[in-house]
């Protein structure tokens, strides 16, 4: 990935670029992206942005679950070190990842990261169960981590509205699993964290400002997920939803979807809000943007 950003002829690099610069948002996460330790491709994709007329000078990632590889055998197909033995489904450490770009300072030292969390520390969470324990055995119950990719609150200071908060998850897919629905309890339970965290289950949630931003992996009314939390989030009185029905990626199969979103906390005025057209060189997932003021 980071050769082909650098060599600045790859098509779909030139179509994530042109997608990201037609919206030019002062804020972005970016949902897919592959992680390094040192941030090249990430500076590699901000720098290239900058030189397409949207510079983003703050640049946030921080390790994820993604590839994190267990010496267990966690999807039980009797093989270890595969993709899904990880802690998040990856065939190298950080694969498809998140990161975060700002035109405003991100003060990383007041970070919220909840990438460790243990998926059994979640109250009422739906770990599967098998006669009694745990799915996997109690080896596999005792490090599984919840977050398939991380789950983080950005602090970020605005020049016009001071300090706010980005909340930000990438949700496993559904499905790829058995009959134990270990993919689909996951994805439910990692949209569910947020509401937790919300009502102070964790950390110290923001009282005003924040915003979810987030491939939740989730259609509110279609698809294979546990569709409950979700909806819990898109109704909560705490949240706005500014584009409620509107399809954010196509999959071969089951087609038009709706499973990204922006949802900024009610004390935001939202004064516009769309889904770009798809480009499906760039992503089956479209981008989603809202308009915020105070």
């Amino acid at each position: 990935m980071l050769r082909d950003i650098l060599n600045g002829d790859d098509p779909q690099v030139r179509a994530v670029i042109n997608t990201i610069v037609s919206a030019s948002p002062d804020i972005i996460t970016l949902q897919g992206i592959d992680y390094d330790f040192e941030g090249r491709a990430l500076n590699a994709l901000a720098d290239a942005l900058g030189k397409a007329g949207a510079p983003y000078p703050h640049r946030f990632a921080a390790p994820p679950n993604a590839g994190r590889m267990t010496d267990l055998d966690l999807d039980q197909n009797g093989k270890t070190g595969e993709a899904r033995d990880a802690q998040g489904y990856g065939r190298f450490f950080g694969q498809g990842a998140m990161a975060l770009l700002s035109r405003h300072p991100i003060l990383a030292e007041d970070l919220q990261d909840f990438t460790p969390l243990l998926w059994r520390d979640l109250p009422n969470n739906l770990y599967p169960m098998k006669e009694g324990a745990p799915w996997g055995g109690a080896q596999a119950h005792a490090i599984q981590r919840l977050s398939s990719h991380g789950h983080w609150v950005v602090p970020i200071d605005h020049a016009t509205f001071g300090p706010l908060h980005i909340l930000t998850f990438h949700a496993t897919p559904p499905v790829f699993d058995g009959p134990e629905d270990r993919n689909g309890r996951r994805n439910h339970d990692e949209a569910a964290f947020w509401s937790q965290f919300m009502d102070g289950a964790f950390g110290t949630a923001p009282e005003s400002r924040f915003i979810l931003m987030a491939d939740a992996n989730a259609d509110p009314g279609r698809g294979e997920s546990r569709s409950g939390a979700i909806n819990g989030l898109l109704g909560d009185p705490r949240l706005h939803d500014p584009l409620p029905d509107i399809p954010t990626v196509v999959w071969d199969g089951p087609g038009e979807m709706r499973v990204d979103y922006v949802l900024p906390s009610v004390d935001w005025q939202v004064t516009d809000a769309a889904v770009l057209p798809a480009d499906p060189v760039a992503s089956r997932h479209r981008l989603v943007w809202v308009d915020l003021t105070r």
